[in-house]
């Protein structure tokens, strides 16, 4: 009778870290950024349709890289929960802490009791009534969670593109400034993206009760040239 065939723990978590790490850096990256009126998301992204950024609810905002299907799916149970939790209690109870928690519980039970991890990065986003308490919430592959303060990046070449965007980032910047050095970082020395090369959209404090909103092509590019 043949012996039932071994692999020790580590390996296994660090075979699957591994797999989810190689799906997540094919994919394209995004960025989220405080400015003074709120926070600025911006992704490399050609399509005009598929999207990685979106509403989660009032205040709140989700962003995706890697595998779409997967963070798309994420996304949508996070309209779900968001909006049950406003019908069963108060709009003013749902928060991105709370949204933040249950996907990395999420991503935690599939990372460690799956055989595929999801090949996914997400961020939760949500903007405050004053400029000092906006909140970035950054959700790894296994469940990880990182409260980050000024700015995140998800997806492929993140350490350089952080390094870039750290060099350009200050408290207080206009949305134009914002916009500039996340284009800048994403794009990095060796090439230029355009306005058909980006997704970008905003949760502003002067926007009303709704925060959210997506930037045409046209204001990109005008908030680029100001």
């Amino acid at each position: 009778m043949s012996m039932p065939y071994y692999v020790a723990p580590e390996q296994i978590m660090k075979d699957r870290a591994d797999y989810a790490r190689k799906g997540i850096a094919r994919g394209r990256a995004m960025v989220a950024l405080r400015y003074d009126n709120g926070i600025a998301l911006v992704a490399e992204n050609p399509s005009n349709t598929l999207r990685k950024i979106s509403e989660i609810y009032d205040r709140i905002a989700f962003a995706g890289v890697g595998k779409y299907n997967e963070f798309d799916q994420l996304r949508v149970a996070g309209v779900r929960a968001a909006d049950l939790k406003g019908y069963q209690y108060s709009r003013d109870d749902v928060d991105a802490r709370s949204l933040a928690n249950g996907y990395a519980q999420m991503l935690g039970q599939i990372f460690t009791h799956e055989m595929k991890p999801m090949e996914v990065e997400i961020l939760v986003a949500e903007v405050a009534h004053d400029n000092v308490s906006d909140q970035l919430f950054h959700i790894l592959y296994d469940g990880t969670v990182m409260d980050e303060r000024r700015f995140s990046v998800l997806g492929g070449d993140a350490d350089a593109i952080s390094a870039r965007l750290n060099e350009s980032w200050a408290e207080g910047l206009s949305l134009s400034a914002a916009l500039k050095g996340a284009v800048g970082a994403l794009s990095g020395p060796d090439r230029e993206l355009s306005t058909d090369d980006l997704e970008v959209a905003v949760l502003s404090r002067t926007n009303g009760r709704r925060c959210f909103l997506r930037l045409s092509d046209t204001e990109v590019a005008q908030l680029l040239a100001a």
